[in-house]
């Protein structure tokens, strides 16, 4: 008797055979593919293992491309619809010759969505079955998964598999047939090929960021007044500030200033308030998101892509939760005692108390607790130390005491006008200690005062001030607003949002729509507002919960999906070209945009710009100031290249990212004489700086 034990990726293939077998796995490779050999109780067991997604859907029928809309699909192995998938084949291959040797299955894969769908397309495509056993975890650690081996489902969570096959359909046919019907207007306008991706959950996130950027485009300034007390109490200095936080009538503002000028100042009331201030609730991936943004600037698509790799290593639970919960069954005091090596100061103070109970959350998750540190010896370093570092602070804090905060308030009264100055400090630190560095709270202490005590008055002064528009969205908090309104998951929030900036919708820091993305939501409003529709979005991502729970059919969401869809392209196919056109102008001045490398250092006026060799198919940057400026600059012809917003410290040139797939990204001065390549070129490998594309001047043009 021969098991099959079936695993997302190779990592999680090596944990689950180390942890179940008798011995040391045996290691067994094929061509760039590997497996292992185990026995456990005398049984043979092979552990094999996928690479992700070795399948996705596909046309059943090749089209002619910006032929839509396309509903006639089926699952296809990945190494024949991608390019880039073709290592895939090797796995497919391998699994399939294990599988001729097994006779019973398991399945082991992330008990998730994506994980359903990963492992039951080995059970029915690769293996042509129709059943297996499940293996549900949420940490790599050998206890759990020997107990999770040992209570393995004797079925696979169908109602999971359906909903997460639903949602591939759902995002291939919106995806590609929006796409498809928004690339094929543009090329129909122009004759020029540019795609413009549009989505399920995109559009209406797009949508989301583009109503601020008008809100904040519309804003119009109001000037108003602050006026502040600078004064002395006893021997301690005190600002405060008039109870109207913002004048907006100058001939008030005025009065006032008249009203106090020349009188004396006292304290005319006095309040204490000390409140008790809750740890905060176990992570789950958005709060984890929004946390690492804050604390350590990770973006939300590095912080998840960090987190995985902590979860295949073994360190950290099942990352792509929405609970808020932390169970019992999962051992705090072993887990604390296991921190202890590393964190000995925290794990002692919450092992010597009598009961350990977390602060926990509202949120939950069927298939996994919220995260948490699993204990395991850890030897990390950059980001994914600092990352573990803060989910080990806060699980932590979750079990700290409440902590105090006492705020302290004066009015200060000058002739029957009211100044207000206020400060709060940590009275009983409590779970502050156990969260560390990232437990920031700003402590303002104001002297001791009691009602009555004069006040000496040094300056009242007011000061002119500008209303602000509302700010833009960061990574994390449009994730947040994501997450409040249903849009996305977990675990494709953040992969959204990378992908609006891949396709030059948003820009910057703080996300700023582009007049290619302020564009596109136009058109869809105007043509197919249902895209947009962020109750849409909602209802469908109900309706697959329901299909998890059992509550309603695969088929009834993907005939209603389909529905709506045929509806929105009907429209489209109508208004082709005058879509085509409108979108077009936005399209070129985007691209244009984003070839901008900065203002010519040579002659101060012209734009630096890549261009792109028709003729020797080399890129390299030129001034469009051509012919009167014919300054050129060399580019690596490698790699993605991305403008970088600061002037080299070195010399003030324009500088360049290159982002190389497997290579960290690095950053390049246009000057080939840099001062700052000496030190450059002693910490990269050696580079020959490109030369310039001269032949090629005459073709540029001013943009």
């Amino acid at each position: 008797m021969t098991e099959l034990i079936i695993t997302e990726k190779p990592m999680a293939a090596l944990k689950i055979a180390a942890a179940l077998g008798d011995s040391k796995p045996i290691k067994k490779t094929k061509g760039k593919s590997v497996y292992y050999e185990i026995t456990r109780n005398k049984k043979e067991i092979l552990v094999g293992c996928a690479v992700g997604h070795l399948y996705g859907l596909s046309e059943k029928t090749k089209t002619k491309w910006g032929t839509y809309p396309i509903f006639d699909i089926m699952w296809k192995p990945k190494y024949d619809i991608d390019k880039n998938a073709k290592y895939t084949k090797s796995y497919v291959s391998l699994l399939k010759q294990l599988g001729k040797r097994a006779d019973k299955f398991t399945v082991a894969t992330d008990y998730d969505l994506e994980g359903a769908v990963i492992g039951a397309n080995v059970i029915k495509q690769t293996l042509k079955l129709k059943n297996a056993k499940r293996m549900k975890f949420s940490t790599l650690t050998k206890d759990e998964l020997n107990e999770s081996y040992n209570n393995a489902s004797k079925d696979l969570d169908f109602n999971m598999i359906d909903a997460g096959e639903t949602r591939h359909y759902l995002d291939w046919f919106y995806g590609i047939n929006i796409t498809s019907a928004l690339s094929t207007s543009v090329k129909l306008a122009t004759g020029r090929f540019k795609i413009l991706s549009s989505g399920r959950v995109q559009s209406p996130t797009l949508k989301i960021i583009v109503d601020k950027e008008k809100e904040i485009k519309k804003f119009i300034p109001k000037t108003y007044w602050e006026i502040h007390l600078d004064g002395m109490h006893k021997k301690s200095k005190i600002l405060a500030k008039h109870k109207e936080d913002k004048i907006f009538n100058k001939k008030k503002k005025e009065e006032i200033l008249k009203n106090v000028k020349g009188n004396d100042a006292k304290v005319s009331k006095l309040n204490e308030i000390e409140k008790n201030q809750n740890p905060p609730t176990p992570f789950d991936l958005t709060t984890l998101q929004m946390e690492a943004y804050r604390h350590l600037k990770i973006s939300p698509k590095d912080s998840a892509k960090i987190a995985q790799e902590l979860y295949i290593s073994g360190l950290i639970s099942y990352p792509r939760t929405s609970s808020q919960k932390l169970p019992k069954s999962i051992g705090y005091k072993k887990i604390l005692k296991g921190l202890a090596r590393s964190y000995k100061k925290e794990a002692e103070e919450l092992l010597g108390k009598q009961k350990l109970t977390p602060h926990e959350g509202k949120k939950s998750d069927p298939a996994h607790p919220a995260i948490y540190p699993t204990g395991e010896k850890a030897s990390l370093s950059g980001k994914n130390a600092r990352l573990f570092d803060l989910i080990v602070h806060r699980f932590f804090a979750v079990f700290g005491k409440p902590a105090k905060r006492l705020t302290v308030s004066a009015q200060i009264e000058i002739n029957n006008e009211i100044f207000t100055l206020a400060g709060t400090t940590t009275t009983e630190p409590g779970w502050h200690t156990l969260y560390g560095k990232y437990a920031k709270f700003k402590e303002v202490e104001l002297p001791k005062m009691k009602e009555g005590d004069e006040i000496k008055i040094k300056k009242i002064a007011d000061e002119e001030k500008q209303t602000q528009p509302p700010s833009r969205y960061s990574q994390a908090s449009i994730i947040k607003q994501m997450e409040k309104l249903g849009l996305g998951t977990k675990s494709t929030r953040a992969i959204i949002i990378d992908t609006l900036y891949n396709r030059g919708y948003v820009e910057g820091d703080q996300l700023e729509a582009t007049e290619l993305g302020m564009n596109i939501v136009e058109v869809l409003e105007k043509y197919s507002p249902k895209m947009l529709d962020e109750g849409l979005t909602k209802h469908f991502e109900e309706e697959m919960n329901a299909i998890r729970e059992g509550k309603t059919k695969k088929e009834k969401v993907i005939d209603e999906a389909r529905n709506i869809l045929i509806e929105i392209l009907e429209k489209f196919k109508k208004n082709e070209k005058k879509l085509g056109k409108e979108l077009s102008k936005a399209t070129i001045d985007t691209e244009n945009k984003l070839r901008e490398i900065g203002v010519c250092p040579k002659c101060g006026e012209g734009k630096l710009i890549i261009i792109h060799s028709k003729k020797t198919r080399k890129r390299f940057i030129a001034c469009n100031a051509y012919p009167t400026c014919k300054n050129t600059y060399g580019l690596p012809q490698k790699g993605l290249i991305k403008k970088e917003k600061l002037l080299c410290k070195h010399d003030e040139y324009p500088q360049v990212k290159v982002i190389t797939k497997g290579k960290r990204p690095w950053i390049l001065c246009l000057n080939p004489a840099c001062p700052g390549k000496e030190d450059w070129k002693s910490s990269k490998p050696a580079y020959k700086f490109p030369s310039t594309e001269q032949k090629d001047k005459k073709k540029i043009k001013s943009s």
